[in-house]
């Protein structure tokens, strides 16, 4: 009961009324009741979950959690949806579908503007545990945003670049559903004469496989502006009439991913220390006779499709927040989870110091490049100030993963 002691001197620091008061205690209540999962708990590839503490968490008590709680409301809609069986994370990490359900209909009833009630609800229903792999707690994190292209619907002398639509042909295989140790492998290709052979590859797109199938969304004018989309996995499209097209994330085509920064470090024309987009940017535009074949090294290739509604779509189907959804690597971390980012990040301005990045975030994507226990891709949104930030950002850090306190975890190791 010392905990329900705890949470209700928190709810005195507000300016809650009494029968808020009584609801997030009573919440408290059920929620301690629940049980806790253990102290640690294994991953694949030798990581663990190691259990933590909120205290331990550096700038909890200053995070503006009522953000972070809008953007699991997200989650929940879509978790919602799901069968109450359905496993949550990695081997059932995360219990199943319907051990999130309390969890959610609590999140809907508590007000997201109000940091205070958002941190008490976080810590009500919550266990923290960093995450741990052979290499310790600290990992790399990065940034992505939604880059701004300028395009037009027919191909012209100027606009002459396509960004495609899914193909109907291109077949995503989940290997889990044919061997349980490969659960949360996919294999994508395409099926010729009843065997699945590989996509083709970027060079091989480039170069007409995909001409005539009318899978052009829109033209745009710079190939390294399509490939830093493609990349970023979502942007937007100003056309020539003046309108906006959103686009997002619909499919790659199954190669792996290749970091063309780390390809002009190993040909000696960027030292590591000063790899970023900036420069990678600068390079392209100085070497235009060897660009292309640059952008080749980079075999996969991200097919499009057209948003409505609020924006970039993540993996796990919800829009994203700026500045309070990571993408992850699904294999170590369920998407939907809350998750504590203790990192740095660049600021917007590159003369200025780097500074503090202590914030609650929600699991919501996933990225080719974003592999690894300690991995981490944070969306910033769009806007000069957006790219200015995620294009410089590639700094270390750790974070915690929040798993509800009456899951039943499973062992996920393989």
């Amino acid at each position: 009961m010392a905990q329900f002691i705890v949470y209700t001197s928190l709810a005195s620091e507000s300016t809650l009324n009494p029968r808020w008061i009584l609801a997030l205690a009573s919440l408290v209540f059920l929620a301690a009741c629940a049980g806790q999962p253990g102290d640690q708990l294994k991953l694949a590839d030798g990581a663990i979950l190691k259990a933590a503490k909120f205290s331990e968490l550096e700038g909890w008590s200053r995070d503006k959690q009522g953000l972070a709680l809008a953007a699991f409301r997200r989650s929940c809609r879509q978790l919602r949806e799901q069968p109450a069986g359905r496993l949550v994370g990695p081997g059932g990490l995360a219990g199943t579908v319907a051990d999130w359900r309390p969890v959610c209909a609590a999140a809907e009833r508590v007000p997201a503007n109000d940091d205070t009630v958002a941190r008490m609800f976080f810590m009500a229903w919550f266990t923290p545990f960093w995450v741990v792999d052979n290499n310790g707690d600290q990992g790399l994190f990065t940034g992505y945003f939604e880059p701004l292209l300028y395009g037009a619907r027919r191909r012209d002398d100027r606009f002459n670049v396509p960004l495609y639509a899914r193909p109907s042909d291109l077949v995503v295989v989940d290997l889990g559903l044919f061997r349980k140790e490969l659960h949360g492998a996919r294999i994508t290709g395409r099926v010729v004469d009843g065997t699945l052979h590989p996509y083709p590859s970027r060079a091989e797109i480039d170069g007409g496989a995909l001409d005539g199938r009318s899978l052009e969304i829109v033209w745009v004018d710079d190939p390294v502006d399509a490939f830093l989309l493609q990349v970023q996995g979502s942007g937007r499209v100003e056309l020539v009439d003046g309108s906006v097209t959103l686009l997002g994330y619909a499919a790659s085509n199954g190669h792996p991913y290749v970091s063309i920064g780390r390809e002009l470090v190993e040909r000696g024309a960027i030292p590591l220390e000063e790899v970023d987009w900036p420069a990678i940017r600068a390079w392209l535009d100085n070497h235009t006779d060897e660009a292309k074949s640059l952008l080749h090294a980079n075999p996969s290739y991200v097919f499009f499709a057209t948003v409505d509604g609020e924006g970039p779509m993540g993996a796990q189907g919800v829009a994203l927040t700026p500045g309070r959804s990571l993408a992850v690597d699904p294999r170590f971390v369920p998407l939907g989870a809350p998750v504590w980012l203790d990192a740095t990040a660049p600021a917007p301005d590159p003369q200025d110091p780097d500074v503090r990045l202590n914030r609650l975030m929600v699991a919501q994507d996933t990225g080719g490049a974003i592999k690894g226990a300690v991995r981490g891709d944070v969306f910033w949104g769009h806007g000069e100030a957006a790219g200015a930030v995620a294009g410089r950002m590639k700094h270390r850090g750790r974070y915690a993963i929040l798993l509800p306190k009456a899951v039943v975890v499973a062992d996920a190791g393989v």
